[in-house]
């Protein structure tokens, strides 16, 4: 079956790439490079043995989106990833990420209206639940009001596709994932950050290989055991599964309802510091930090409730934080070869 995955050469997809390949699918990348390597294609294809179909287009081009569509008829399901994701640069540029998150996000729905039957699976985000009252957080938290565009987007996104489906033969899973880390173990795909990492592992990593100075460590006096914020760190490859197990419920019509939700993480929150703290056990580097002040926007703890993930999709994350981390730091020490 003929899957498309739209950014399918970025961190999340392509490692999903080659878990649709592993279990038979055939999947269609569509990537405009903006945020990623031509080169992950052919790691992609030194992993799989497989080369998967790849177009490079701009989802913001409708007409593109259309002819995309034309050309690949027998594509029935779609993975979502297609976004940009820098919630600082949100601030900065929302018309941009409203444009290219929303309007990308319209043009293939509306081509996946026009199917007898279509399988989509969006790329979500725990941003939606702002700081949640209560931890851990369960698909029944209330969502917040978003605290960047780019969170806004990933809600708009899900009250867009909520709509749809009430009204098209459009099925639905809204994946909302906690933070994806590590590497394939492989080492052939990883995260790629373009200039100053955003997230956390990633600047861990190339500040333990020297090419960052020190790691900057956002606010020691929250309400949490040592000080600092506590995320959900979930290894890319469980998360790539996910994505499988996630479109084989939908064309298996094993869905209870037409949209479905469903959190992706461990379930354990791990701290700053404890995540520092594992890396140089994984690593045997000592990691130069220092604390300074809160970052706008971000909360103070967010961890996942599993149940519904592990009982209904009947899906779970394998890997521990310090196995994640290790994936991590030998794609590092691969690319700086």
């Amino acid at each position: 079956m003929k899957v498309l995955v739209t950014g399918g050469l970025g961190f999340i997809g392509s490692h999903t790439v080659v878990e649709l390949q592993n279990v038979g699918f055939e999947p269609v990348i569509i990537d405009n490079l903006s945020n990623s390597s031509i080169e992950v294609l052919d790691r992609i294809t030194s992993i799989t043995g497989k080369k998967p179909l790849f177009e490079q287009m701009d989802l913001r081009d409708k007409t593109s989106v259309q002819n995309f569509f034309k050309k690949h008829n027998d594509v029935s399901g779609v993975i979502h990833f297609a976004a940009s994701k820098a919630v600082g640069e949100s601030v900065e540029n929302p018309l941009l990420y409203y444009e290219n998150n929303i309007n990308a996000l319209v043009y293939i729905l509306q081509e996946l209206q026009q199917k007898e039957e279509a399988h989509f699976i969006f790329s979500s985000s725990c941003t939606v639940y702002g700081q949640a009252e209560k931890m851990p957080i369960t698909e029944d938290a209330s969502v917040q009001p978003a605290m960047s565009p780019y969170g806004n987007t990933k809600q708009i996104g899900e009250e867009i596709i909520t709509d749809v489906v009430k009204v098209s033969n459009i099925n639905s899973i809204l994946l909302r994932y906690f933070n994806p880390i590590g590497a394939h173990p492989t080492a052939e795909i990883g995260e790629l950050p373009i200039g100053v990492p955003q997230n956390l592992v990633p600047f861990i990593t190339q500040t333990g290989i020297g090419l960052r100075q020190e790691l900057s460590v956002y606010g020691d006096d929250y309400p949490t055991p040592d000080g600092t914020a506590v995320r959900d760190y979930i290894h890319v490859v469980d998360l790539a599964k996910a994505h499988v197990v996630a479109l084989q419920r939908l064309i298996e019509k094993k869905n209870a309802s037409k949209i479905e939700t469903f959190n992706l993480g461990t379930g354990t929150g791990s701290s700053v510091l404890e995540v520092i703290t594992a890396f140089e056990k994984v690593s045997g580097k000592k990691l130069p930090y220092k604390i300074v002040g809160r970052r706008e926007g971000d909360v103070t703890s967010a961890y996942a409730n599993t149940d519904k993930a592990n009982n209904v999709l009947g899906w779970k994350a394998q890997s521990t934080l310090e196995e994640s981390l290790a994936s991590a730091w030998k794609w590092e020490l691969k690319i700086r070869s």
